[in-house]
């Protein structure tokens, strides 16, 4: 089980990459800053679309699996 990267974007003005990943109704965007990959920034949505409070991978992890539970 595992997400699939469904689009990545580079602005090197900026120096940022944004991901895009998804898994059956699960979807997160991970922003990362090139010159401080450290800082990544982490927005989810559930299947209704509401976004989802994600600070770390931890919290991504939980957001995820608690998805993954209301779907069986």
């Amino acid at each position: 089980m595992g997400f699939r990267l469904n689009s990545s974007q580079t602005n090197e003005r900026k120096q940022e990459v944004t991901r895009h990943y998804f898994f059956e109704t699960f979807n997160f965007f991970e922003k990362i800053k090139t010159n401080e990959p450290e800082k990544s920034k982490f927005v989810c949505f559930d299947p209704y679309g509401e976004t989802l409070k994600v600070k770390s991978l931890l919290d991504l992890q939980t957001a995820f699996y608690e998805n993954i539970s209301q779907l069986k």
